[in-house]
C-alpha cells in the first residue's frame, strides 16, 4: 500500500471505483501527509456490497466448519508475517503508536485464532416433549448479511472484532470503515482476508467521505437482505442506528464507549498503583474505550499516589508515532484535540485545577490530571476520549461505589487492593460489563464475554456473541401420524 495509492471499496471479490470515481483525501493524523486516496462510496455501492454479500451467503453458511477455521487460521498467519507493515499502516493512518500497533495486531491474531474455534460453536439442544412419539429439537441458523459499523480509534482489531463473530457464525458482513481510518478498520480486512482464500462476497467493504455514512445506512436499513447491525462506537451514534433498527425490525449489537473508573483501595502498593493508572488513563493517547477516565482513590494513600502520578505522566514521551520510544502520539484529528481542550477548560473555569498537561502541540495532547472537577463539568460524567483523567478521592469504600456508579455508563471497571478477596466482594456492586481486579481498565482477551451495561451498549463479543448472531430454529417431528392428537 504505497503513499498515494488510490483504496477502491470492495464487493463480490472485485475491487470497484465509487461512482464517477470519487475519492477522499486521507491524511496523517501526525505530519497532515497525504496517506493515501481512498472511495467515496454512497447509497449505490453500499446496495452493490449488500446484494453481493446475500448472493455469497447460502454457500458460506453452507461451508464445513473446519473449512472456515482454516481460512480464520490462514489469516492469522498472514498477520505474523506481516507485523512491520501494518505497524507502519496504523502508525501513519491512526497515530498509534508502534507499542500500540503490535499490541492491535497481537489482539487480531488472538481473536483470529479464536474464532476457529468459534465456528464449531453454534450448537442445538434435544428437548423432552409432553406428546408421545415426538422428537424435539433446536438448531441455530446465521441471520444472513450483517452490517458491520467499525471505529477508528482501535481500528484494526476492532474491525475484525466487528466481522469475526458474525462470520463464525456463517453470516456475511459488508463493513462501513470509519472514514478517519478507512484502511486500518476496513480495507486491510479485505485484504488479508482476500489472500488467506476467503470466497468472493464473504466480506465487503465500503469506506465513505466525512458527510457520507447517511447515505450508507439508508441503503443498509431500506435492505431486507440486512437482518443485523453490528456497531463499535460512540453513544450518539448508537442511538440513532438502534432506533432505525428497531423501525426495521433488524437486530442490532452495540459496543459502545464508557466512563471507566479505576477504585484504588488504601491497602494497594501505591507504586504499582501508578503504574496501573498511567498504563490505563494514557495508552493510546486515551482514545480507547476501556481508558482509565476517573480514579477513584482512598484519601489516605491519594497524596502520595497523586505526587507519583503526575512526576510519572510528565516523563511519558510524546511526538512521532512513528517513533518507537513514543508512547503519546496525536489525536486522531484537529476536531478531536478541539473536544479534549474545551472539556479540559470548561472543568478548570468551574473549579477544577490542571496538576499537569493541559496543553498541546499540533494534534498531540500532552497527559493531563485535573482534581478538584464538580460533577457538572462534562468531562466529570461524559468519555474524553483523549490523554485526560480525573483524580477524586474518597474516604470509604461505600463513597468509591458511589461515585463509580454516577455515571450513565458501564463498560468497564477496576479495582486494585492489596486484599484481591477485598476487591472481589466489591466488583458485582459496580456498574459495569467488566470489572478487573488489580489489573488496569484497558483489559481483554479473545474469548470472554467482553460488552458493557446501561448506556455502554448490549450484546458480547467471545464465543458468546454466536447467540447474537443466530436464530434458534425449533425442530419437531413425530415417527407417525396421530389422528387422536387434533380435536378435529
Amino acid at each position: 500500500m504505497s503513499d498515494t495509492e488510490t483504496h477502491d471499496y470492495l464487493a463480490g471479490g472485485k475491487w470497484k471505483k465509487a461512482s464517477g470515481g470519487a475519492t477522499f483525501d486521507l491524511l496523517e493524523p501526525y505530519s497532515g501527509k497525504l496517506m493515501s486516496r481512498v472511495a467515496s462510496c454512497g447509497g449505490d455501492e453500499a446496495r452493490d456490497a449488500i446484494e453481493a454479500a446475500q448472493h455469497a451467503f447460502p454457500a458460506w453458511a453452507a461451508m464445513t466448519a473446519s473449512d472456515k477455521a482454516a481460512l480464520f487460521l490462514k489469516a492469522a498467519q498472514i498477520y505474523r508475517s506481516r507485523t512491520d507493515e501494518i505497524a507502519d499502516i496504523l502508525s501513519r493512518e491512526t497515530g498509534s503508536t508502534i507499542s500500540f500497533a503490535r499490541f492491535q495486531q497481537g489482539l487480531v491474531v488472538q481473536n483470529l485464532e479464536a474464532a476457529a474455534g468459534w465456528v464449531h460453536n453454534p450448537r442445538g439442544e434435544t428437548f423432552p416433549s409432553d406428546v408421545p412419539g415426538r422428537f424435539s429439537f433446536s438448531i441455530r441458523r446465521p441471520l444472513g448479511v450483517v452490517a458491520c459499523f467499525t471505529p477508528w480509534n482501535g481500528a484494526n482489531i476492532l474491525s475484525w472484532r466487528a466481522a469475526l463473530g458474525p462470520l463464525a457464525a456463517g453470516n456475511t458482513v459488508v463493513i462501513k470503515p470509519s472514514e478517519f481510518a478507512p484502511v486500518s478498520a476496513g480495507l486491510m480486512v479485505a485484504r488479508i482476508a482476500e489472500e488467506a482464500g476467503f470466497p468472493a462476497g464473504v466480506i465487503n467493504v465500503v469506506p465513505h467521505a466525512r458527510g457520507g455514512a447517511g447515505a450508507i445506512a439508508d441503503a443498509v436499513f431500506a435492505s431486507q437482505h440486512v437482518r443485523c447491525i453490528n456497531l463499535i462506537g460512540g453513544v450518539k451514534t448508537a442511538r440513532v442506528l438502534a432506533e432505525r433498527a428497531g423501525r426495521t425490525l433488524k437486530r442490532s449489537i452495540l459496543e459502545l464507549g464508557g466512563y471507566n473508573p479505576l477504585i484504588i483501595l488504601d491497602d494497594i502498593d501505591v507504586d504499582y498503583a501508578v503504574r496501573t493508572a498511567v498504563f490505563g488513563s494514557f495508552f493510546h493517547q486515551g482514545q480507547i474505550c476501556m481508558n482509565t477516565r476517573k480514579i477513584i482513590i482512598q484519601r489516605k494513600i491519594h497524596d502520595e499516589f497523586l505526587d507519583k502520578f503526575i512526576q510519572r505522566a510528565r516523563q511519558l514521551p510524546i511526538g512521532d508515532p512513528s517513533d518507537p520510544t513514543t508512547l503519546i502520539g496525536p489525536l486522531i484529528n484537529t476536531a478531536a484535540i478541539e473536544k479534549v481542550h474545551k472539556g479540559v477548560q470548561e472543568a478548570v473555569s468551574l473549579g477544577a485545577r490542571i496538576e499537569t498537561g493541559g496543553t498541546f502541540e499540533g494534534q498531540v495532547y500532552h497527559p493531563t490530571i485535573l482534581t478538584n472537577v464538580p460533577y457538572e463539568a462534562t468531562i466529570s460524567n461524559e468519555e474524553t476520549f483523549g490523554p485526560v483523567v480525573i483524580v477524586e478521592p474518597v474516604d470509604t469504600v461505600e463513597d468509591a461505589v458511589t461515585v463509580a456508579n454516577r455515571t450513565a455508563y458501564g463498560l468497564v471497571a477496576s479495582i486494585l487492593s492489596g486484599d484481591s478477596y477485598r476487591a472481589l466482594e466489591l466488583a458485582p456492586r459496580i456498574l459495569a460489563g467488566v470489572v478487573s481486579v488489580n489489573t488496569a481498565t484497558v483489559n481483554d482477551e479473545a474469548h470472554v464475554p467482553m460488552g458493557g451495561v446501561r448506556d455502554s451498549g448490549w450484546g458480547r463479543t467471545g464465543p458468546d456473541c454466536m447467540k447474537d448472531f443466530t436464530d434458534t430454529i425449533w425442530i419437531n417431528a413425530r415417527h407417525s401420524g396421530n389422528e387422536a392428537q387434533y380435536p378435529f
